[in-house]
């Protein structure tokens, strides 16, 4: 019987390692293909005319496997920009097929840390990835040339030893890093105009995440279609102002309910130091109500929400993180997640999420 029982099982190691190579020569001829479909891939080339909005980070300072930190692509007709580079932005665009050396510019929204950690990744995936030879232009309120130089110091010696190893027709030297476009903020009440090109116009304001100064939001028109972009702030008058009819408002969102669950717990925990800046945050972010508020004031087709505080690792903390959401919104209510894409196509009133 013990012969038998070998002689099966030394069968049964035959067929596991005749399978193991099989599947291995079966992925290494389907990788050609495989790999030759993700480089084709571009959805920017199939979307229709009109403006839309890929979240490259839905999540916050917070760790949370599922989201990488604040990061939003708007794309104006085949044109593409990213708002905040938060950590991993860079790489769920190129998952999503969204290819990081399209991008024409970046802004900023202020310089909290989670908003601009990718940002050396995203100046070089975008170099590298474009062939480009000028340096990415990133937009934000005055001090953002700090931001970027820094950034371009700490990276000199990487754009050495990428220029030395594939060539200046690869990736020429005068395209690495980042070039500031500082502006002033404008006093509450009044938008600056950023930038206006092919089409598209976007508009800068304050916002109010004191003592994080300068804070400003973003508003992006393209052909009769517009998102408004929160940045971080408390509930703001002036962000109702500016988003206006908007198509699409992403804002912030912090659950001060379970936060406050995070801030006991941490107490309980003889965590006093965690506690206290899990205190601290709740008074320079909006909750889910009070985002809700503001996009039914501005008026705003659809509410969608990203920076999402606390991270809603199983399905019912988001029940939770909308409650009363409901009661004072009537439009529809996305939460975003890394990858989740709005629609807006131009000549419609239409607002659609994948």
């Amino acid at each position: 019987m013990k012969k038998i029982l070998g002689i099966i099982v030394g069968v049964l190691l035959v067929f596991v390692a005749i399978g193991v190579a099989m599947q291995e020569a079966i992925v290494e001829r389907m990788m050609p293909n495989i790999v030759a479909q993700n480089l084709e891939r571009d959805v920017v080339r199939d979307l229709p005319d009109g403006l839309h909005v890929f979240v490259c980070g839905a999540g916050s300072p917070m760790p949370n496997p599922n989201a990488g930190g604040p990061c939003l692509v708007v794309i104006a007709g085949q044109d593409v920009y990213v708002v905040d580079a938060g950590t991993g932005g860079s790489r769920t665009m190129a998952l999503g097929g969204v290819n990081p050396g399209a991008v024409k510019g970046l802004f900023l929204t202020h310089f909290h840390s989670d908003h601009i950690d990718g940002l050396g990744e995203m100046m070089l995936q975008r170099w590298v990835g474009g062939t480009h030879s000028a340096p990415l232009p990133v937009y934000g309120p005055v001090g953002v040339g700090t931001i970027v130089d820094g950034f371009n110091m700490a990276y000199t010696p990487d754009f050495g030893y990428r220029v030395a190893h594939h060539g200046e027709d690869i990736v020429p030297r005068s395209g690495a890093g980042g070039s500031a476009v500082s502006f002033a903020v404008p006093p509450q009440g009044q938008a600056v105009t950023v930038l206006e090109e092919g089409g598209l116009t976007v508009i800068a304001f304050s916002v109010d995440h004191s003592p994080v100064s300068p804070a400003v939001g973003y508003r992006f028109d393209y052909k009769g279609r517009s998102v408004t972009i929160s940045g971080d702030t408390a509930k703001s008058a002036n962000l109702e102002k500016f988003a206006q009819g908007t198509d699409l408002l992403m804002h912030e969102g912090l659950a001060a309910n379970l936060v406050k669950i995070m801030e006991q717990s941490a107490r309980q925990a003889g965590r006093d130091n965690l506690a206290k800046i899990f205190f601290d945050i709740q008074d320079y972010h909006a909750t889910p109500v009070e985002a809700a508020q503001s996009a039914e004031t501005a008026g705003a087709k659809m509410l969608g929400f990203y920076h999402i505080v606390p991270p809603l690792l199983v399905k019912p903390m988001e029940g939770l993180f909308l409650r009363g959401v409901e009661d004072a919104y009537s439009g529809p209510v996305v939460v975003s997640t890394d990858g989740t894409f709005y629609h807006m196509p131009a000549g419609t009133d239409d607002v659609s999420v994948d």
